[in-house]
């Protein structure tokens, strides 16, 4: 008996201690998705809003038109190629941050403890200025006469500028250097724990680097890389800074379709109901990295 109202307590005890992250989380998470989800199926208002009657139109609207002549639904795939291509952006950005973020990470956690900080703050300092001050700055740099282009030709190594800005690279380059100390802080943080002793003792065995990287170092540090991966693909998939400045609005990202229904086409029931198709998929991203690691822990 004694040990249920023990038990009970501490129950109450965790509970008060968690109750006001539960209201923020309540208050400015889920109030909002649940307005958002709302809206998603209303009717669009004439000059922006909704109007308060239910319909499933903005969801049509996202795989189907209505053809002019015979008013029949056609198969419409412009808004799924929107998504493919923010799907292959976000990709792309993710693979480019664990290429780069891995070995930075590795050479950080490697680094004598006092001067790990410092390698630190060096990733981090850059992030310090708006994103979009960044973004800015990363259009002039590789502009036809950005500095980039510059020096690529006073070495002789081009003849005449190379297109870099406006197209699917800049998009790319400008997610990979939005989010690459998502990818470096969890994965430092997963190096850091890892026994660097198993790495020689592999190289005793005569395992080659390879080997050793393929079979120790990766199996134990797996968790620091889900997360480094997920925590760049999950922004990049949304993102529509970069897209706007780096693609000059020519390549059209999710992020970018969605803010264009609230701000120029004021279809706020659409840009609600792709924000919630948008908001599915991470989901089940989530759930399906969740269920890659429990097999793993198996």
């Amino acid at each position: 008996m004694l040990n249920k109202l023990k038990q009970l307590q501490e129950h109450h005890v965790r509970l008060g201690l968690i109750s006001p992250s539960l209201l923020v989380i309540g208050f400015f998470l889920l109030i909002p998705i649940t307005i958002v989800l709302v809206y998603s199926f209303l009717e669009p208002g004439t000059y922006g809003g909704v109007e308060w009657n239910f319909s499933l139109e903005a969801y049509k609207q996202f795989l189907f038109e209505e053809d002019f002549i015979t008013e029949e639904l056609v198969f419409n795939s412009a808004y799924l190629e929107i998504f493919g291509r923010s799907f292959i952006q976000a990709c792309t950005a993710t693979f480019l941050c664990l290429l780069i973020g891995f070995p930075t990470a590795y050479f950080i956690a490697t680094r004598p403890a006092k001067t790990q900080s410092l390698w630190l703050f060096a990733v981090t300092i850059p992030y310090w200025v708006n994103l979009l001050v960044r973004t800015i700055s990363m259009l002039f740099i590789i502009r036809d006469q950005g500095p980039l282009n510059e020096l690529l030709m006073y070495l002789d190594f081009i003849d005449t500028p190379i297109k870099m800005a406006y197209t699917p690279f800049a998009v790319s380059l400008g997610l990979f250097y939005s989010f690459l100390p998502f990818m470096v802080l969890p994965l430092y943080a997963a190096l850091s724990r890892f026994d660097m002793s198993l790495l020689t003792a592999a190289h005793d065995l005569y395992a080659s680097r390879w080997d050793a990287l393929r079979y120790v170092l990766i199996p134990n540090v797996s968790h620091g890389i889900y997360a480094g991966c997920l925590l760049v693909f999950i922004p990049s998939l949304g993102a529509f800074i970069a897209p706007d400045i780096l693609g000059g609005g020519k390549q059209l990202m999710i992020g970018n379709l969605i803010a264009l229904q609230f701000q120029g086409s004021r279809n706020w029931p659409f840009g609600a109901a792709t924000a919630m198709i948008l908001l599915t998929i991470i989901l089940v991203t989530l759930y399906i990295f969740s269920l890659r690691k429990k097999g793993e822990q198996k």
